[in-house]
């Protein structure tokens, strides 16, 4: 499968091949509470408890056009105490094209999230580590 940033070249798009395209990434929403601050900001012996969940969705926009969405949603707490929780919702706009009706759910469910992890990991990691705190 031919991978490109751009929606792909006019060759490749004549010519048939399976095409996957970036169209935007964007975040949708975030929220960040950090409701013990100062407090919860001086450190401890004790590692706070963390738990991430990652949920991904899908809304097709036009034919060939999909937004994939990423919900990140993270909580810390020490002993009963929240250090920080967060809620990110980052999307992109992909375009399938070329591509056979059985593998674009495949597409779209694992490689379009797969692409805005990272970017999406980004802004939570860096609120995260600016509170002295690993993601």
């Amino acid at each position: 499968m031919a991978s490109s940033t751009n929606g792909g070249s006019a060759a490749e798009q004549a010519a048939g091949q399976p095409n996957l395209g970036v169209i935007a990434q964007y975040i949708k929403d975030f929220s960040f509470e950090n409701p013990n601050a100062p407090r919860s900001l001086t450190p401890t012996q004790l590692q706070p408890a963390i738990a991430i969940q990652i949920n991904v969705s899908v809304q097709q926009l036009a034919e060939t056009d999909y937004e994939v969405s990423l919900k990140l949603e993270g909580k810390a707490d020490s002993s009963g105490t929240v250090l920080f929780a967060f809620d990110l919702t980052f999307a992109g706009v992909f375009r399938v094209q070329n591509m056979p009706s059985p593998q674009v759910q495949p597409v779209v469910m694992i490689e379009c999230p797969r692409l805005l992890f990272p970017f999406a990991r980004d802004p939570s990691a860096a609120t995260v580590l600016d509170l002295g705190l690993i993601l």
